[in-house]
C-alpha cells in the first residue's frame, strides 16, 4: 500500500507556476516536472511532458501489443524502459512543438518520475528536478542533477561543491527534454521498503532546503499530504524565488 500527495506554489516572485506535478496512485505513477521557456512556454512543455508520459504508460499497461518506438535497453527492466520510451516520446513532443511556433521556441522541460510495482520502483531523470529516498530517517539523492556544475564536479572530483554556490552558471542545464530531437534519459531501479517515504520535487523546493532539512521535514510528518506542504510552505518562506513543486510517497506495511 502507497499513499501519495503533491504540493506545489507560484512563488512569491514569478507570475505563473510553469510546475507540473502527476500523482496517479492507481497507476503507481509519480513525476515532477519544471517547465521553462518564454511566454509560458514551459508549462507547455511541462504539461505535455507529463500528459505524453502518463498516455505511455497507461497504453503500455493495458495494451500487450504495444509498440517500443525507441527500442528496449536490455539493461533496464520492464518499467524501467516504459519510463524511458515515455520520456523520449514526450521529448519529441515537446521538440517538435516548439519547432512549430515561434512563441515556444526554445522551450524545454525537467522531469523525474518514479513508477510503482509493489515493492519495487523504477525512477528517471533529465534535467535538475530531483528525486530522494528517505529510509529510517537517512536521506539519500537518488537522481544526479544535469547541470554545469555537476558536469564540472564529475570531470574534477578533487573540487570543493561549495565554490560553485554563487557562480553565475550554477543552474545552467546540460539537458532537457525538448531541447533537441533525441534525449538522454536516466533511469534505474529500487527497491522499497515499508516506511520508506520519497520525495520527487523541482529545484524551487532543493535549491532552498538541504538534503538534510528535507530529510528532516518528511521524517517529522504525520503523512504523505503533511510532507509534501510543509516543505513547499518553508521552502518558499525560507526563498519562494522560483516555482515549488513536492510529491511525497509513503510506502505502508
Amino acid at each position: 500500500m502507497i499513499e501519495a500527495y503533491g504540493a506545489t506554489h507560484t512563488g512569491s516572485v514569478r507570475p505563473h507556476n510553469e510546475d507540473r506535478m502527476l500523482v496517479e496512485t492507481p497507476l503507481g505513477l509519480f513525476a515532477v516536472a519544471d517547465g521553462m521557456g518564454g511566454h509560458n512556454a514551459g508549462e507547455v512543455a511541462a504539461s505535455i511532458t507529463i500528459e505524453t508520459l502518463k498516455t505511455f504508460v497507461e497504453r503500455s499497461h493495458n495494451d500487450t501489443d504495444h509498440t517500443w518506438p525507441f527500442g528496449v535497453d536490455g539493461s533496464l527492466d520492464f518499467n524501467g524502459n516504459r519510463l524511458r520510451t515515455g520520456v523520449k516520446l514526450a521529448n519529441r513532443r515537446v521538440f517538435r512543438e516548439s519547432d512549430s511556433r515561434d512563441q515556444y521556441t526554445g522551450m524545454g522541460t525537467t522531469i523525474v518520475a518514479m513508477l510503482i510495482d509493489g515493492t519495487c520502483s523504477a525512477f528517471c531523470s533529465v534535467g535538475d528536478s530531483r528525486i530522494y529516498s528517505v529510509r529510517k530517517g537517512a536521506v539519500e539523492r537518488l537522481t544526479r542533477d544535469q547541470t554545469w556544475v555537476q558536469l564540472l564536479l564529475s570531470q574534477n572530483p578533487g573540487m570543493d561543491p561549495r565554490a560553485f554556490e554563487n557562480h553565475a552558471m550554477r543552474h545552467v542545464l546540460t539537458s532537457v527534454v525538448g531541447a533537441q530531437d533525441d534525449v538522454e534519459v536516466a533511469v534505474a531501479s529500487r527497491p522499497l521498503l515499508p516506511g520508506d517515504r520519497i520525495v520527487l520535487c523541482s529545484d524551487g523546493v532543493h535549491g532552498a532546503l538541504t538534503d538534510r532539512e528535507i530529510g528532516r521535514i518528511v521524517t517529522r510528518a504525520s503523512d504523505a499530504k503533511e510532507a509534501a506542504r510543509t516543505l513547499v510552505d518553508v521552502a518558499l518562506e525560507l526563498d519562494g524565488q522560483d516555482n515549488l513543486t513536492a510529491v511525497v510517497i509513503v510506502v505502508g506495511a
